[in-house]
């Protein structure tokens, strides 16, 4: 039987394809059909502008909705992060497999760990988010530290160290695993030093709603634990209105009893860049069961920050 290849909508970055290939290959175990890799060149690859002024969100969605849209694509592959809160009526969320490591990592000259580097050290990264509290750290450990906004793929950052242009960059964990560059980091950055992005070192797999029987094959690779942690900390950023081009942090976690696991715990972050005001909060509840509960986890912890003078630290938002 020569079934019709399935179609997976990918980024062309050296990251994406990397994430592409690892889905499609389980897609294909799932489902005894090929899978072909269609590239798609989107506007957060070809801008060459800082994320924050691009409008941060969805950037690196757009394009791989609108080929899933015109039935160019059977169905797509993105990080977690990059997608935006709101999930549109014609795309289903089909599957949100098994999390990545979530954390931060650091790539230093020297193998130097981020307590270590020099005074007035230069540290690169295109995240508001890390750059809120990156700085706060070093301001309450008393270090200095300059960050400078920096775009372009893994390689190119990890680059910017090794030409001696900065003393560091921070990136995701999950990225250079995903590339095979874990080897380059210099020191892990503990969750409770810098909370990852909402999503982080997850993936969606998204296809069209009306592709029920697509959406049930891939819905064999979804995770229940990722999918309800995510969720939760998508709500609080949708809650604090946010995009990713804000300082937000948050991250969702299993608090476990042995082998059996009780609550979950869902802390968030919001900063000013410099990292002179943070407002961190955390709360814990149930396993969420539903993806309303897991929300409403997000929710309840976006009105206590905000209620703690969140809503001033968002930056200028465009209306």
């Amino acid at each position: 039987m020569n079934e019709k290849a399935l179609r997976l909508g990918t980024r062309r970055s050296k990251l994406a394809m990397a994430q592409s290939g690892q889905v499609a290959e389980a897609v294909q175990q799932l489902t005894g059909r090929p899978v072909e890799l269609v590239e798609i060149t989107t506007y957060g690859d070809t801008s060459r502008e800082h994320l924050a002024q691009i409008g941060g969100t969805g950037v690196f969605v757009a394009a791989l909705r609108e080929a899933l849209a015109r039935d160019e694509v059977d169905f797509a592959v993105h990080s977690l992060k990059d997608l935006p809160t709101a999930q549109p009526d014609e795309l289903t969320l089909a599957a949100v497999p098994v999390r990545e490591d979530p954390r931060d990592v650091l790539v230093a000259r020297d193998g130097l760990t981020f307590p270590e580097l020099p005074k007035g050290a230069r540290v690169g990264t295109g995240s508001p988010r890390r750059m809120a509290q990156l700085n706060a750290y070093a301001r309450s450990h008393g270090m200095t530290i300059e960050t400078v906004p920096i775009r372009g793929n893994v390689d190119t950052r990890i680059g910017y160290v090794h030409k001696g242009e900065l003393d560091a960059v921070v990136l995701a964990a999950a990225g250079l695993n995903r590339v095979g560059r874990i080897d380059a980091v210099t020191d892990f950055l503990s969750v409770d030093t810098v909370l990852p992005a909402p999503g982080q070192g997850a993936l969606a797999i998204e296809c069209a709603a009306h592709n029920a029987s697509l959406a049930a094959a891939l819905a064999e690779l979804d995770d229940p634990y990722t999918r309800a942690a995510v969720t939760a900390e998508r709500s609080l950023l949708a809650a604090l209105e946010a995009g990713c081009s804000a300082p937000v942090g948050a991250l969702a976690d299993l608090l476990a009893d042995g082998q059996i696991v009780k609550e979950m715990r869902l802390r968030g972050v919001v900063g000013t860049t410099d990292g002179s005001t943070l407002v961190q909060l955390s709360t814990t509840g149930p396993v969420p069961e539903t993806e309303t509960q897991a929300m409403a986890l997000g929710r309840e912890l976006a009105a206590e920050m905000l209620a703690k003078g969140a809503a001033g630290l968002m930056g200028e938002r465009a209306l």
